[in-house]
């Protein structure tokens, strides 16, 4: 029996399904509700807590291996308790309760954003971490202390594999999370940046993480990046395969200044996260190259999913979703 938490997420709802699809026995924890697209009705579904010890202790009952995929992904300055809460706290939640139940392995997803992402002199690879100096993100920071508690569980006995995603590209809900950036796109948005990042396809996650799983591969984390690319090129594209128009202003430094405090104040007063945050705002103007070749040369038979491919079927499941 395989535990899956935070299986209502966009890696967790398309890790679950693609589980099931093999022909595994999978308990998907949620929340608070199943998603509606993943196929639930071939998984056990929980409901729980990872902040809850006693859920957790229920959940892991005859489980031997764990996708521990549940987090909090938000650059909005008022959650940084909730960041950390879900973040730190449910990784070491779930870590004390790996090593009790004695289970084979556990791989955990992790974020690019743990290895300190705002360095342009050099290719981001695994030897990285976050630090003052090269991030400027909250969320960052906690996925590096979450991190930490993982390694701490190694060095307790627990089997474990970290996986690094860039901005992952899948058909989630496209209301929040990087799922927005196909609605964005969808609405016109007309802005871009000369910004550069990595992107990933959700499919490729989850492939990459059944692999690690079921490899010889211990006490080791792995970057996830498919394609390094300009946000413009991923806009663009994503506004053609949807027929609509694609972006064609500029975002300068003045600009994104004036934008991330108007939309603060606008926050400020709906209680809803900003569009934009100056965390946000300085990413999105880095010009940052991921390194993915430790994932690659060790597993040589793993290929990324080309780009047009996985825009034009992601678009196409969200198109039909939502009657497009």
């Amino acid at each position: 029996m395989i535990l899956v938490t935070g299986a209502s997420g966009l890696v967790g709802s398309h890790l679950v399904t693609a589980l099931v699809a093999s022909g595994k026995q999978v308990r998907a924890l949620y929340r608070s509700s199943i998603p509606v697209f993943a196929q639930s009705e071939k998984a056990e579904w929980i409901q729980g807590d990872i902040l809850d010890i006693l859920s957790l202790e229920k959940a892991m009952q005859g489980i031997t291996e764990v996708y521990h995929c549940a987090a909090t992904v938000s650059f909005n300055p008022k959650k940084k308790k909730e960041l950390h809460a879900t973040n730190v706290n449910g990784t070491a939640n779930i870590v004390d309760a790996c090593i009790d139940a004695g289970i084979r392995k556990m791989v955990f997803v992790s974020s690019v954003a743990a290895l300190g992402r705002i360095r342009e002199d050099k290719p981001i690879d695994e030897t990285m971490n976050w630090s003052e100096e090269t991030s400027n993100s909250e969320y960052g920071k906690t996925k590096y202390l979450a991190e930490m508690e993982v390694w701490r569980g190694i060095g307790e006995g627990l089997d474990a594999v970290i996986v690094n995603p860039v901005i992952i590209l899948g058909a989630g809900d496209w209301e929040k999370g990087s799922s927005e950036i196909f609605k964005s796109a969808y609405d016109e948005f007309p802005w871009y940046t000369e910004g550069t990042g990595g992107f990933v396809d959700v499919t490729d996650v989850v492939k990459a993480m059944v692999l690690l799983m079921e490899a010889d591969a211990s006490a080791q984390r792995f970057i996830l990046c498919g394609h390094n690319l300009s946000y413009r090129e991923v806009f663009t594209s994503i506004a053609k395969a949807f027929g609509r128009k694609p972006p064609y202003r500029k975002v300068t430094p003045f600009l994104a200044g004036i934008v991330w405090r108007l939309e603060a104040i606008k926050s400020f007063f709906t209680g809803k996260d900003p569009l934009l945050t100056k965390e946000t705002s300085k990413t999105a103007r880095a010009r940052v190259r991921f390194e993915n070749s430790r994932l690659t040369s060790r597993f040589p038979q793993f290929q990324y999913t080309a780009f047009e491919d996985s825009i034009r079927r992601i678009s196409g499941e969200l198109k039909k979703r939502h009657n497009l």
